[in-house]
């Protein structure tokens, strides 16, 4: 039986799962531009196979980022490889929110985008001004 991949090879697959559903691009054309398959490319999303530090720079070049996303907020993970295959919570949402947004063409319609969303999250992160302020 295959060990369980490693936490951080799982995470650096979510990470190109998400960076490539977020620019609507599927399995078959990443690895085609890649010269590989659609099946390896959904073996390094599943984090069974690791991706060299090379190719990570070639995937990263296709998807338009640097290799430093596919560790972000990868610093919580425990090592020890109890890793869930659960999303991370609001992941879904965000996905969604991150494409609509995508299609915003006018600049100042995407800023007040942005400044709404963090009004609403700074509002549910401080519960006394929520609960004031849903007593108006």
């Amino acid at each position: 039986m295959a060990a369980h991949p490693h936490p951080i090879d799982e995470h650096v697959g979510r990470r190109l799962r998400l960076r490539r559903t977020l620019i609507g691009m599927s399995q078959e054309e990443l690895g085609k531009q890649l010269g590989l398959t659609f099946q390896q490319i959904q073996k390094y999303e599943k984090g069974a196979n690791r991706i060299s530090a090379s190719r990570l720079v070639e995937i990263g070049r296709v998807l338009g980022v640097t290799p430093v996303f596919f560790f972000e907020d990868a610093e919580g993970l425990e090592l020890e490889s109890d890793a869930s295959e659960a999303e991370t919570p609001g992941a879904a949402e965000g996905l969604q929110l991150n494409r609509a947004f995508n299609q915003i063409k006018d600049r100042q319609v995407r800023r007040a985008v942005i400044e709404f969303v963090r009004s609403i999250a700074d509002t549910q992160s401080m519960p006394d001004v929520a609960e004031r302020q849903a007593r108006r």
